[in-house]
């Protein structure tokens, strides 16, 4: 039966989510230059508005559809057969198109992480048909694998509990390979851009922090106990990962940043993800201290190393966060938190932890592979990169015949 506050529970995490994709939008348009804010938050909210019809139409059926197949299938095309009862396989207490609609906000800002790899330099056009591809053979495939009903991954026990691996890493490899094939930004050597408005990232930031509650304890379900803990779990992770990304720029740098702090916040919350349903709050602190370690890592030394011009370090915090949290989910989950899960190594069940790796792999290997494909297409037929006139001009002009500021300081 429907339980409304189980129903209103999950709305409200649905609009929480939805949030979160215009706080992105903040939080990479103010990192980069004054000419591209209002790209990168056009190619935001357009997101939200072409992949809310996607999901609708075919988005969900493919994803959640029960089968055993690459998709889903398309028995709900339309949500034909998706009404206002429960669907006992996915939310047995909300309307099943409350779980819908929930689901529908992850499909959004999953391919929208992917903008802070190529930002400043991809055609508007190019984007929208990427983005739609994308989302179709890509997220759809994966999302179903990891937790549609039938799906091979979910089979064999892989935990994520709200996405680790179905967005972070997915969205994450995806963003490397583009910034890989795109190319760097010109006179990047010469003149490395700094953020153009910090305020916007910190707003950006606090908004990806108040959504990600909706992310992590929505995906619950329910107004439980398991929705608390997810809740707890994830405040915590995120503030131990923002004063641990302080103290190593403190100690490497002589001073701390707030855009360190932002960063170390975010990969806490892309850490803790898959693991939110999953572990306490000891193993919270772990993984939100260790994940701004790996993930300064990977932006302050891999990156320079080999020289990829991942923008806004959708890569380094989203892929290598995600993978942390999901290897960590296989570590630190107890059955003693979320019964229908599994023990993790540190609880006797080393297996879990390989079957992890598996889930880790499988999205890194499929997810780059197709990525690279729909590139190559969608380059092959228009074009991907702007020009170096246009480039120079900036996106918001040359894109959209629109200019964020109209006073100059």
């Amino acid at each position: 039966m429907i339980n409304a506050g189980d129903t209103a529970w999950v709305l409200i995490s649905s609009a929480l989510v939805l949030l979160m994709t215009p706080g992105l939008a903040f939080f990479y348009g103010g990192m980069v230059r004054r000419k591209n804010v209002l790209s990168v938050l056009m190619q935001c909210f357009i997101i939200m508005c072409v992949l809310s019809i996607q999901w609708v139409l075919i988005g969900y059926s493919l994803s959640f559809h029960p089968g055993e197949g690459f998709w889903g299938g398309f028995g709900w095309f339309g949500l034909n057969g998706v009404g206002l009862e429960p669907y006992t396989d996915y939310a047995g207490t909300v309307p099943h198109q409350a779980f819908m609609i929930f689901q529908a906000m992850f499909a959004i800002i999953t391919p929208a992480l992917i903008i802070g790899a190529f930002a400043e330099r991809m055609k508007f056009s190019a984007f929208l048909i990427f983005t739609l591809l994308w989302t179709t053979f890509v997220y759809d495939p994966l999302c179903h694998w990891i937790w549609g009903m039938g799906g091979w991954l979910r089979n064999v026990g892989a935990l994520d509990f709200a996405g680790g691996t179905v967005v972070h890493i997915n969205a994450g490899i995806a963003a490397l390979i583009t910034a890989i094939i795109l190319g760097k930004r010109t006179n990047l050597e010469k003149n490395v851009p700094a953020p153009h408005n910090m305020p916007f990232v910190v707003l950006g930031t606090g908004l990806l922090w108040f959504g990600w509650f909706g992310f992590n304890a929505g995906s619950a379900l329910a107004a439980n106990g398991l929705a608390v803990n997810a809740f707890v779990v994830t405040n915590t992770a995120a503030a131990a990962a923002g004063l641990s990304w302080a103290l190593i720029e403190w100690i490497r740098n002589g001073k701390p940043t707030i855009l360190g702090v932002c960063s170390g916040a975010v990969a806490g919350l892309v850490a803790i993800t898959p693991a939110a349903g999953f572990v306490g709050v000891i193993s919270a602190i772990i993984i939100g201290l260790l994940v701004s370690v790996i993930c300064f890592i990977a932006v302050a030394v891999i990156k320079p190393l080999f020289g990829y011009d991942d923008s806004l370090d959708a890569f380094g915090v989203h892929c290598v966060g995600g993978i942390w949290g999901a290897l960590a989910t296989g570590l630190f989950a107890s059955k003693l938190v979320n019964s229908a899960g599994a023990n993790g190594v540190f609880f006797g069940n080393p297996k879990q932890f390989l079957i992890q790796l598996l889930a880790v792999g499988v999205t890194i290997a499929y997810t780059g592979a197709v990525t690279f494909i729909i590139y190559k297409l969608v380059d092959i037929f228009i074009g991907v990169r702007v020009d170096d006139k246009s480039e120079a001009i900036g996106l918001d002009l040359t894109q959209h015949r629109e200019r964020a500021y109209t006073v100059l300081e």
